[in-house]
């Protein structure tokens, strides 16, 4: 598959979103049942669909080799290659870029139908769609915490795609430890508005010309702000001045100091800023201000933080599926070798050969997994803010938080991995760049570092989303994957379900020594997070795979041997039968590995590292 050859396919998500969720549910809420029924999820998939084949995937190529390049100045200091132009103006007068984020407009989609889109456009070009979902992003902590006036000032026009948006978090001296934030905001005359001093870097779409302007949100502190994360504060500073009118300004002293020269998704400009180096940079503070040092900052950009997450994991979906589907395209068509079982026949398609199908149906099972958790949780978050009922909407809430971690990180981890396994596929050819997997390598290694590093995940997973009200929320994940073990039992998958059993009693193991190891070994936790956040990701993940066979297996009874969508449904009771029997084994080996508990890895003398 060449750069510009899109061979997405969208019946297993057309299946995960109509047959698979409980979509009726969702369609009945307040916010849908007077705007969609199912079967207009069909218009949006195929018409994204058409997008990303005609006009996302044909610009990857340039993407990937042209890049953005830096020119420097107070205009656009970022140029894009031109077909970017016409990617970024179709996708935005379709509907499917920033407006998606307008949670306040009436009809609008819900974020579990986006979320196939993203997957599909990320496939289609890994950087581009940066251009529109970061500053869907932004609108986000704006819409849920900015003044009226600041909303009508700056939202409308993001939503267009008119002015893209950032956030802006990282810095030299903090990346990942965002408390250690050194940019200031100084208070002036004007109630709201504040100078702005500091230098921030990797600011992804920091700047482009695609856009007549770009909004940033800043985190930043006040002269007496709290150290860490209490004294942060987030701030609305648009690169130039937006006035009241909502009409554009002069220059706000936000200068692009320079481009990252990045391994992978080249397509997006990745910026280092500097603000006020002229002493003229301000910006308006989101909501009220600091108080007595502590501020508001860090609360509302988790909001966008959460969200982009999620996205991150999508994003990593999409490049799974691409390199996958490249490689099943290889497979078909290239010939080597006769079978195994007929050594003095003639050379076959190398898809006929064990490896190969073993390394093709790894993929497809990745792929399939990876959705469904995606999309259950993308689905989870819908309900939590539009089912009517108070009390649900907080347990969708609560499954959504426990989700997040294993989302982003699994997934993104699961897409270097994977994505490997496409290149090996094509041979040879997988290490050449004409053939995609080889970009999308590269481009996929960016998620498991974005919006933290997946270690802060797992931390996040083992420590925070496991003890929240007293462990209540995490108790209800586990007896959802339970309950559906004990009470969906089928004799045609005796070895799926006796394997869930026993991968489940080894996980409840693994979660007892976590505890156990929170008092008393706490290193220990640290050194088995990432593999404790792996392991929970599959016995989910086997869930999920296990429940869409059962009802795979159900509509090809119905529908019997010679319809056009059997083979559809054996490819889904075989992909799950092979993630549960061949993926989720990995919980045993994590659970060994934690008996032993050794700490070789912190014992050893740095200086005997070499």
């Amino acid at each position: 598959m060449p750069h510009n050859n899109y061979l997405y396919q969208t019946r297993d998500i057309k299946f995960a979103i109509k047959e698979w969720l409980d979509m009726e549910k969702l369609l009945s809420c307040d916010a849908y049942k007077d705007y969609y029924g199912l079967d207009d999820f069909d218009g949006f998939i195929d018409v994204s669909f058409k997008i990303c084949r005609d006009v996302l995937c044909p610009a990857n190529k340039d993407a990937d080799e042209i890049g953005m390049k830096f020119v420097g100045g107070d205009e656009h200091a970022v140029v894009s290659p031109d077909s970017f132009k016409a990617v970024y103006n179709t996708v935005c007068e379709a509907g499917l870029g920033p407006q998606f984020a307008n949670r306040s407009e009436e009809g609008r989609m819900p974020l579990s139908w986006y979320a196939p889109i993203l997957e599909m456009q990320s496939g289609a070009s890994p950087a581009i769609v940066m251009f529109w979902c970061l500053t869907a992003g932004a609108t986000t902590v704006i819409q849920n915490n900015a003044s009226e006036e600041l909303k009508e000032r700056f939202l409308p026009k993001m939503f267009s795609g008119e002015w893209g948006g950032t956030m802006g978090l990282t810095e030299p001296g903090a990346g990942s430890d965002v408390g250690a934030c050194s940019t200031k905001c100084y208070p002036t005359d004007t109630p709201g508005l504040y100078k702005i001093k500091g230098q921030k870097c990797f600011i992804t779409s920091g700047d482009h010309d695609l856009a007549e302007n770009i909004i940033h949100l800043v985190l930043a502190k006040t002269p007496d702000g709290k150290p860490g994360t209490a004294g942060i504060n987030c701030l609305i500073v648009p690169k130039f001045w937006v006035n009241e009118d909502g009409s554009v300004g002069a220059w706000n002293d936000v200068t692009s100091t320079g481009i990252e020269h990045k391994m992978g998704i080249h397509g997006s400009s990745t910026l280092s800023l500097s603000f006020g180096e002229n002493d003229n940079c301000y910006g308006w503070m989101i909501g009220d201000g600091p108080v007595e040092g502590r501020g508001k900052g860090m609360a509302q950009m988790f909001q966008m933080m959460n969200e982009e997450r999620l996205n991150t994991g999508t994003f990593a979906l999409g490049c799974i599926g691409s390199a996958y589907y490249a490689a099943l395209d290889y497979c078909k068509i290239r010939v080597q070798s006769p079978k195994f079982t007929d050594p003095k026949g003639p050379s076959v398609r190398i898809i006929e050969h064990e490896d190969v199908r073993r390394m093709l149906m790894f993929q497809k099972a990745i792929t399939e997994a990876c959705r469904a958790l995606l999309y259950q949780t993308y689905f989870w978050q819908d309900l939590s803010h539009d089912a009517a009922d108070p009390a649900e909407r907080k347990h969708y809430d609560d499954l959504t938080a426990i989700n997040i971690p294993l989302c982003k990180a699994y997934v993104s981890d699961m897409a270097w991995v994977s994505i490997e396994q496409a290149i090996q596929c094509h041979g040879g050819y997988g290490f050449i760049e004409e053939y995609a997997p080889a970009s999308l390598a590269r481009d996929c290694k960016i998620y498991s570092l974005w919006e933290g590093t997946n270690f802060m995940h797992a931390q996040d997973f083992t420590g925070r989303k496991s003890t929240m009200r007293d462990g209540e929320p995490m108790k209800q994940w586990l007896a959802i994957i339970a309950d559906f073990i004990a009470e969906k039992k089928s004799p045609e998958f005796a070895a799926e379900f006796a394997m869930m059993e026993d991968s489940f009693a080894a996980y409840r193991e693994i979660v007892a020594t976590v505890e156990d190891w929170r008092v008393n070994k706490p290193q220990n936790r640290q050194l088995f997070g990432t593999r404790v956040l792996h392991a929970a990701s599959m016995i989910i993940c086997g869930k999920l795979m296990l429940d869409q066979a059962l009802l795979a297996a159900k509509k090809l009874a119905e529908l019997g041997e010679d319809h056009f969508d059997a083979n559809f449904y054996k490819g889904k009771i075989a992909t799950a039968k092979f993630y549960v029997l061949n993926v989720v084994p990995g919980v045993f080996g994590t659970l060994k590995a934690m008996k032993a508990a050794d700490t070789s890895a912190i014992d050893c003398p740095e200086d005997a590292l070499m």
